[in-house]
């Protein structure tokens, strides 16, 4: 095993179809890796869609409001990230038609961290959402997350309910926007290397190698 930890800044969203795909890949890379590279990983908030209703958005509105096309033109751009996803080995199998509002979903992975089990919560807010399609902005559907990750369910709920770790999650996202990060997934390796989009296992593999031989 290399000495160093090569520490792995996630900045990401609940709700990007790419950030599941990204994280899938990620894992592969290490997995292929082993013990030959120590490393950390860490996520961070960047939301895609802040401030929308209970109720989200259409997904098809949401992407052709942003990029001044169609619906329909929205649509259709499903397929390569369906197809994307496949390839990562994940599930889109009941993708929600809607996106919601994840700052209390990041509050709670905030919370996860500190209770070790963050990957864990990742994951099971990732399925809520791609293969459930459940509403990850509803404090139930958050907190049932965190008793599938092992979590306290009880402890969670209290935690959304008391709007707590709002401040954290909000200097951390301005403190990853300051640092010129507008996209997600990015990958922030020892907080000077960057990676941006899902990038495939073996790149993510060499780039790896690569920095842990530094």
């Amino acid at each position: 095993m290399s000495s160093r930890i090569l520490r792995l800044d996630f900045v990401s969203d609940i709700v990007c179809p790419w950030c599941l795909i990204g994280l899938a890949n990620l894992e592969r890379a290490l997995a292929t890796v082993g013990d030959a590279v120590a490393t950390e990983l860490v996520f961070h908030p960047l939301q895609l869609n802040p401030g929308l209703p209970p109720e989200g958005e259409l997904v098809a509105d949401n992407i052709a409001r942003k990029y001044g096309i169609t619906p329909k033109q929205a649509r259709e751009r499903g397929g390569g990230v369906r197809a994307a996803a496949a390839e990562a080995g994940v599930s889109m199998a009941r993708r929600s038609d809607r996106i919601y509002d994840t700052f209390d979903a990041h509050r709670l992975l905030h919370w996860a961290r500190r209770e070790g089990g963050e990957l864990a919560l990742k994951h099971a807010l990732l399925a809520a959402y791609f293969t459930h399609g459940r509403n990850v902005s509803d404090h139930a559907v958050l907190a049932d997350a965190a008793a599938e990750a092992g979590l306290d369910r009880a402890a969670a709920a209290d935690v959304l309910a008391r709007g707590a770790f709002a401040t954290e999650v909000h200097d951390d996202e301005i403190e990853w926007r300051s640092e010129g990060i507008t996209s997600v997934p990015t990958i922030v390796i020892d907080r000077e290397f960057v990676i941006s989009g899902a990038q495939e296992p073996a790149r993510l593999e060499r780039a790896l190698r690569k920095l842990a031989a530094r």
